[in-house]
């Protein structure tokens, strides 16, 4: 119910963090795995850790940004792995300031990164998954899908606009046997979150204090949830939008 032996699996932003943490869990399945970054180094050494534990594994560089490198970047994954079964849209970014303070370039970089890119890069698997029959699309909110926060305007509306596109696409091709759900993160300790913790005055105790699981969540926490959602055993799930948060969310 759980084998993802003889898929293959796409994960943008898959070099480090949550992405990492899911692309382990699906090589651990069975997926042969395509890293996709912008790091070219960070994507090799992802890979190296991915061959170690015995996946197949090669390296994507792109820029999401740019519209054309995420199409090309479908073409070349399916290619280096014969086939495209899954995409995980888990790249973003944030910038932390209040909301008077942010440029309308920094609006536009954090929802090209986080929300666009996931756009097209959906569309760009699309043709890939009809070839192979039936697909599985993860793309990655946030907390944030849920709730607001001061210095979080651009990636906010990021996330909220995951969930909703992820409902939408769901709806569009579940006749297509592709099924499209949203992991929404709490707060897991990766880069991202550690800088979050750094600007943030007092963020590391409030979310110790308001997490009833007491801890803050590490990227393998993500690997259960990839696997569900990418392999048969989800096949009548689609347009959820799923918190991993160690029950944050549970408590309003």
């Amino acid at each position: 119910m759980f084998d993802l032996t003889g898929k293959a699996a796409l994960v943008t932003g898959g070099n480090g963090g949550i992405g990492l943490g899911m692309a382990k869990g699906l090589a651990q399945a069975g997926a042969a795995i395509a890293v996709a970054g912008r790091d070219a180094k960070k994507n090799a050494d992802a890979v190296a850790q991915l061959k170690a534990a015995g996946a197949k594994a090669v390296a994507v560089k792109v820029d999401l940004r740019d519209e054309k490198a995420c199409r090309a970047m479908a073409d070349d994954a399916a290619a280096q792995l014969g086939r495209l079964d899954i995409l995980v849209n888990n790249a973003g970014i944030n910038i932390r300031k209040q909301p008077q303070e942010y440029s309308l370039a920094e609006w536009r970089e954090v929802l090209d990164t986080n929300l666009t890119s996931a756009f097209v890069c959906s569309q760009a698997a699309y043709p890939e998954m009809m070839k192979a029959g039936r697909g599985k699309v993860i793309n990655i909110g946030s907390m944030m899908s849920i709730f607001g926060a001061s210095f979080t305007t651009p990636y906010a509306a990021s996330k909220g606009g995951i969930v909703q596109m992820t409902r939408a696409l769901a709806c569009a091709w579940a006749r297509d046997k592709i099924q499209v759900n949203a992991v929404l993160p709490g707060w897991i300790d990766t880069a991202l979150t550690r800088g979050a913790r750094k600007d943030v005055a007092g963020l590391h105790e409030r979310v110790l204090a308001r997490t009833p699981a007491g801890r803050w969540g590490q990227p393998k926490d993500l690997s259960g949830i990839a696997v569900f959602l990418c392999s048969p055993a989800s096949d009548f799930v689609t347009g959820t939008a799923i918190p991993v948060d160690g029950g944050y969310s549970a408590l309003g």
